[in-house]
């Protein structure tokens, strides 16, 4: 499968862990349609970890766990269709999956034809539980080459954490998505790490192939699988537009049945997928501006209409003060060319005065703004 934007989704890890089943996935299914999220992108539903029973059947098949998913999982695959979605599972490179079901090793043509079978539309591919003595690049080619002539075009999703040089050989296993970074959890401080893991792979992320920062947390607050200590709404709107400006996959992970309006305001800011979505899919340009600190992250994107997308993103816990001389973006004043902008979260417009651009941010917060180049 060839993607050509940021896959964009919910996947039941980050709330429930193992606590999943298939009414779980039909009612989250029915909220996603409810409240417009396949209309703003979201389009996949994807069950994670713990599915499957701990043995396979006697033709070396997965057998979902009955107890969960009592109907089989192509049942639950037609009811996620229904609702306009597409339906993801989960599986391994490793001998075991993460939480200890059988992985995919040495049995990927057979559960990728099994996947095809079910009607899954994508495969999120994890990397516990791996052999010591056989390079990554080798697992997830021959998962890559299954999904290909499995006779049904479903999205392959690797996650080895980005370890192994994953950035080296991703591209040559067929994946649409590379897990680029460690695991999300529901803090500030993860956020920032995560975040900070991803500023030297930018040159890797692109058209077919895209780097995910991982899961979603906004709306989480502090509950759930990776809850921990949860953030407040201001953190979840940074978090949401690092994540878009960075062209990472968009995969929601909080409980869309009872998600706060707060939340749902944030997922569904149809400017920020925009630029999430952009076609360009440029490589985000990291910026000196003036004065900047190191928790001050100002960055650029070129956008596939000629704008510019601007990002200001103030990561500690006091107020900054985020200054662009035009000139870094390619505009001094012999072009005879300036900017006119607009602030994609409040929609105002922001002024630029002598070649140069002040933005005020609270703490935690951000500046996520569309840029178009107008004469003098």
């Amino acid at each position: 499968m060839v993607k050509l934007t940021p896959p964009m989704g919910w996947n039941s890890w980050n709330t429930f862990g193992a606590d999943i089943n298939e009414k779980l996935i039909f009612d989250t299914a029915d909220a996603m349609a409810a409240k417009g999220l396949p209309e703003k992108g979201y389009e996949y539903l994807v069950i994670d970890d713990c599915w499957s029973m701990k043995e396979r059947d006697a033709n070396e098949r997965l057998v979902a766990d009955p107890e969960k998913f009592p109907h089989g999982m192509k049942a639950v695959a037609d009811y996620v269709h229904s609702k306009g979605l597409k339906f993801g599972m989960y599986s391994c490179a490793g001998n075991l999956t993460c939480a200890g079901y059988p992985g995919s090793f040495e049995h990927e043509f057979i559960d990728a034809e099994t996947f095809a079978e079910w009607e899954v539309d994508f495969l999120k591919y994890d990397y516990c539980y791996h052999s010591p003595i056989i390079p990554g690049k080798y697992l997830y080619r021959r998962m890559g080459l299954a999904l290909e002539n499995c006779g049904r075009d479903i999205l392959f999703s690797a996650c080895s954490w980005g370890i192994d040089e994953t950035h080296e050989w991703i591209k040559t296993t067929g994946a649409s998505m590379w897990r680029s970074t460690g695991d999300i959890f529901d803090t500030w401080e993860s956020v920032k790490d995560l975040t900070r893991q991803q500023e030297k792979l930018h040159p890797y992320n692109g058209a077919g192939c895209f780097n995910d920062m991982d899961m979603l947390v906004v709306g989480m607050y502090g509950k759930g699988n990776v809850g921990l200590k949860g953030c407040n709404d201001i953190q979840y709107r940074t978090h949401f537009s690092i994540w878009a400006f960075m062209g990472s996959p968009l995969m929601i992970g909080c409980d869309v049945r009872d998600m706060s309006q707060a939340s749902l305001d944030i997922l569904g800011n149809e400017e920020i997928i925009r630029i999430n979505q952009d076609r360009l899919c440029s490589q985000p340009v990291k910026l000196a501006g003036t004065w900047a600190g190191e928790d001050l992250l100002l960055y650029s994107r070129q956008l596939e209409n000629g704008d510019l997308a601007i990002g200001m993103f103030n990561l500690s816990e006091n107020k900054a003060v985020g200054r662009l001389n035009l000139d870094e973006l390619g505009l001094p004043f012999s072009t005879g060319r300036t900017l006119e902008v607009k602030e994609l979260w409040t929609g105002e417009s922001v002024e630029v005065k002598n070649a140069t651009m002040v933005r005020e941010l609270e703490p935690f917060d951000c500046a996520m703004l569309r840029a178009k180049v107008v004469k003098l």
